[in-house]
């Protein structure tokens, strides 16, 4: 202990001091970081406080998109049944003329039999009466007939407005098509009563049943004619006196596939639009006259059912949208 020497004091009070630099520089170094690590970790906490209100955002629009997407469709789908109503409104006045008309000839019927029965026996005529038994039965078996059709237009139209199970059911095709073909052509004379048209159908008989959801394949078809309709009237508007308008459906089993057909002759769509005429919200009529989904869904439709939606149509001449299905 005696042998330390004055340069060994300098030696442990200098390294005493060095310690004490690295301990006083580490304690620094140590709050520097620990408040750059509190300044990031506050910072990601704000940030994550952006995503989250940002999140929160972007699901309220996805669910305000999807609930406008939702009333968008169902907008579609009663229009798609407005087109209907002016058809069926027409459809089952027939039914119900013939109705009212052979109960009103009855009754006169009626009266006559009645007035020949209170008749002496010696001055009634029997042949006379038995004519209008005759008459009576086959005016009533008339009027059963068309209670009958009006009966399966109301069906029919309960069938379509319905809400879908999305249950495919046997349906006949060809059956399905003529429905709709006759009401999407009387529903375009009820708003336009000048307007006429050809209309030809050509249905493939050996087709049957097939398994399809009705409401939905009816959809397609009522939209397709509805728009082939359209066209060819649009058409007559600016068309000289040598223009007949045309609209024909058709059906035909090939192989494994049942493919149905709408051609018009109308104007036909513009080579520069043919690859947007299924995208949702476009369309070639004119603002305010299309909800531009029609097709659209009809597209999606048909792909749910496995099957494809094409078109082929030549500007000026006409178009023809084809449906194939799984037979």
């Amino acid at each position: 202990m005696n042998n330390i020497t004055s340069s060994d004091v300098i030696i442990f009070v200098c390294a005493g001091l060095l310690i004490i630099l690295l301990l006083f520089g580490f304690i620094i170094f140590f709050i520097f970081s620990y408040r750059h690590k509190q300044k990031d970790y506050n910072l990601l906490q704000e940030q994550k406080q952006e995503i989250d209100a940002q999140k929160i955002v972007l699901v309220n629009t996805l669910a305000d998109l999807k609930d406008a997407q939702a009333q968008l469709i169902q907008s579609e789908k009663m229009a798609s049944l407005g087109e209907l109503t002016a058809g069926i409104a027409h459809e089952i006045q027939n039914p119900l003329n013939f109705v009212n008309n052979f109960s009103d000839v009855n009754q006169d019927l009626a009266k006559e039999l009645e007035n020949e029965l209170l008749k002496p026996l010696a001055e009634r005529d029997v042949h006379f009466e038995e004519s209008i038994i005759k008459d009576i039965k086959e005016n009533e078996a008339k009027i059963n007939q068309h209670g009958k059709r009006a009966d399966a237009i109301v069906k029919n139209m309960l069938q379509h407005s319905r809400k879908n199970t999305g249950v495919k059911e046997l349906t006949d095709i060809n059956a399905l098509c003529d429905e709709y073909f006759r009401l999407s052509y009387h529903g375009l004379r009820a708003k336009d009563k000048s307007f006429n048209a050809t209309l030809e159908k050509s249905y493939d008989e050996s087709i049957g049943k097939i398994k399809i959801i009705p409401q939905e394949i009816g959809r397609v078809i009522l939209n397709l004619l509805t728009n082939a309709f359209y066209e060819t009237n649009e058409k007559k508007k600016n068309a000289d006196g040598n223009y007949s308008p045309t609209v024909k459906i058709s059906t035909r089993k090939l192989n494994n596939l049942i493919e149905i057909r709408v051609e018009d002759n109308g104007s036909g769509v513009p080579e520069a639009v043919k690859n947007k005429i299924f995208q949702p919200f476009f369309t070639t009529k004119p603002a305010g006259q299309g909800t531009g989904l029609g097709l659209s869904l009809s597209y999606d439709i048909i792909k749910a059912h496995g099957g494809e939606l094409n078109l082929h149509s030549k500007e000026g001449l006409g178009t023809t949208f084809i449906i194939t299905l799984p037979a």
